[in-house]
């Protein structure tokens, strides 16, 4: 591997409903809601969730689109394509999402074995939507 420093912060996703979007990372895929209520107060302009200590996805709405004039065209960045995004859990916390999500009827694709990821071939994986439409992969590596 590379020795380098470099860490993923944060993936922002664009949600019809942060509050809705929050309540479903966090109760489907088991992820920790930040800064909903000061969503709800109005004093920030997006909730996160929590993936870990070092990663967070932020919800913010498609109504805020116009305002990502930082880039040029920036503002029509809402709807672009994200083919997926993953996240690598361990065995059993794979197995809690898939169990989690089949318990809210989520649509999630087969099994998938050994397809290739930052830590080389993970055992197994699947696919599901969130009710944004965001395509996510749940995976797992060999312990150890």
């Amino acid at each position: 591997m590379t020795d380098n420093t470099a860490r993923l912060d944060h993936v922002v996703l664009w949600v019809s409903d942060p509050v809705a979007a929050a309540h479903f990372y966090e109760q489907a895929v088991g992820l920790e809601p930040l800064r909903v209520a000061e969503f709800k107060e109005g004093t920030v302009s997006f909730p996160s969730v929590r993936v870990n200590e070092e990663t967070i996805l932020d919800l913010a709405p498609l109504t805020t689109a116009p305002r990502m004039n930082m880039v040029p065209g920036g503002g029509k960045s809402a709807g672009h394509p994200v083919n997926h995004v993953c996240i690598a859990l361990t065995e059993a916390g794979y197995d809690s999402l898939r169990a989690r999500l089949e318990e809210r009827e989520v649509p999630v694709s087969d099994h998938g074995r050994h397809s290739y990821g930052a830590r080389g071939p993970a055992v197994r994986s699947f696919y599901f939507r969130d009710p944004d439409g965001n395509v996510f992969e749940a995976r797992y590596y060999e312990e150890g």
